[in-house]
């Protein structure tokens, strides 16, 4: 690993057998690089979104994993006030009361329509709100760990795997060579893995010719690639990149990233 290029991942033959099994043929882009050659701007990018602490960390970033902790609590807070019933009973509807002149039958139907209408079913206080997107707190290493030999289930036991994964590359390797695993093998969209496969997919250019914004745009869509890929024009897609590409010019990359 400190020196052979993997050929795949678990991650990625777990994806080829499903595109595999849904569409007949084998999907799958991807060309290795030096880490020396994809230029500054997308690794800047990519520990600029995905893992800012990248290069001080031993593997885990325990103050993101707190505040994902607290973001999740808040989100089950939030689902479990959602879906609990309301407390607040309605008054009971009084019985119809007979009219006394047999002539004010016809004047009181129309009036009644409107009342047969739920009450609220066209209003946005009756739709739930959907709760946030929590995001996790995995650090660069630890995404590398689950895609190289875990699948994507989430269990106790294998996040217990994916801490020791973490920590054996940490101590195995580089933080460059981690960032060259991981920028050649991190999945850009459906069957396109790394750094050179999505700057061509996307951008029609060379890693190392990548603009900051189009670095920041490839850098915001790690967390879901599948989903952005089919959502270019997405606003916070757009807003998000923009956030990125203004922070990049303070990452500090590991030694051994620039050529």
């Amino acid at each position: 690993m400190a020196v052979l290029n993997p050929s795949s991942t678990t991650f990625q033959r777990t994806q080829a057998l499903r595109i595999l099994q849904r569409d007949g043929r084998l999907v799958w882009n991807q060309s290795w690089m030096d880490l020396r050659e994809m230029g500054n701007a997308l690794p800047r990018a990519v520990i600029a979104s995905e893992d800012a602490g990248f290069v001080e960390h031993q593997g885990l970033d325990w103050e993101a994993i707190d505040k994902a902790r607290q973001r999740n609590e808040r989100r089950q807070a939030r689902i479990g006030a959602l879906s609990a019933p309301s407390s607040a009973t309605p008054p009971p509807t009084p019985p119809p009361t007979p009219s006394a002149a047999p002539s004010a039958a016809p004047s009181a139907a129309p009036s009644a329509a409107p009342s047969a209408a739920p009450q609220g079913a066209n209003t946005p206080a009756s739709a739930p709100r959907k709760p946030e997107r929590v995001m996790g707190g995995s650090t660069l290493t630890q995404q590398l760990a689950k895609n190289l030999f875990l699948t994507g289930e989430r269990t106790y036991w294998r996040k217990g795997q994916e801490a020791l994964i973490t920590w054996a590359l940490e101590a195995m390797l580089s933080k460059a060579r981690i960032l060259e695993l991981y920028l050649n093998s991190v999945e850009w969209g459906e069957g396109v893995y790394g750094a050179r496969a999505a700057a061509e997919h996307y951008f029609r250019v060379k890693p190392s010719e990548l603009q900051a914004l189009q670095a920041a745009r490839l850098a915001v869509m790690l967390p879901a690639p599948r989903r952005f890929e089919r959502l270019p024009q997405s606003p916070y897609l757009a807003s998000r990149a923009e956030t990125i590409a203004a922070r990049m010019p303070a990452v500090k990359l590991p030694p051994g990233t620039q050529p």
